[in-house]
């Protein structure tokens, strides 16, 4: 009896109140959480771990630079669309729960594969600590929690540091934004890496130059090998 007053209680504070997709702004349905159903299907996903790696554009982007195993994004990113939308409200909204939603529903998706098998540790590319002060969290670490907790392999925020607080990447050229970032970060537990197989994780892959820096310092503090992955790629 409790609990249908209690389900009685809820549905009418879900009418009263009623929750937003953050896709797309509609109202979400009961049973709905964060994403509605439409969107979840309609959300460009980008399928590369599907793919042999000779087909994968993604890790294209890194030859010649850094070697990185695998490099992989669950959605690509689309101005003024869903992933925009959603991208958005992790960020600069405070919604953190959208990264550990992505990051688990990716996960899920991974763990099919066995990826978990081919990684030991998740680091999320760090924020520099004033800007998390001012933000209140770093919105890769909402993705690596979810992964982390699809595919059942930790993750660490304080094994890779950002020790200086550079200018924002937006509407910089590559060359712009690797000078922007060239000696940025820094591996303060190498203990932690020597050996393993670390994926690094952001929100947004572009020109790819963060993830590239990020990855040089982890690979220069012992790692056996790097692999990447990102909610959504450019």
């Amino acid at each position: 009896m409790l609990k249908e007053i209690n389900n009685v209680f809820q549905d009418f504070i879900f009418l009263l109140f009623p929750e937003y997709c953050y896709a797309c702004s509609e109202s979400l349905v009961k049973g709905e959480n964060i994403i509605c159903t439409n969107c979840r299907l309609k959300l460009p996903y980008t399928n590369l771990h599907q793919l042999e790696k000779s087909d994968n554009v993604l890790l294209h982007r890194f030859f010649g630079k850094v070697p990185v195993k695998q490099a992989l994004a669950y959605l690509y990113f689309r101005r003024s669309g869903r992933v925009q939308h959603l991208l958005h409200a992790l960020k600069y909204k405070g919604v953190q729960e959208i990264g550990d939603l992505l990051g688990n529903w990716y996960g899920r998706q991974l763990h099919e594969i066995n990826f978990h098998t081919q990684i030991d540790l998740i680091l999320p590319v760090p924020l520099h600590r004033l800007k998390k002060q001012k933000r209140g969290y770093n919105q890769a670490d909402s993705f690596a929690r979810g992964l982390s907790s699809a595919l059942d392999v930790p993750w660490h925020d304080q094994v890779l540091i950002r020790q200086k607080n550079t200018s924002s990447q937006t509407n910089k050229s590559r060359p712009e934004r690797w000078a922007n970032v060239a000696e940025v970060f820094r591996v303060v537990k190498p203990e932690l890496v020597t050996g393993k197989r670390i994926l690094i994780v952001d929100d947004v892959l572009t020109t790819g130059a963060t993830l590239e820096a990020c990855a040089l310092k982890v690979l220069e503090a012992g790692a056996e090998a790097v692999s990447i992955a990102t909610i959504a790629a450019a």
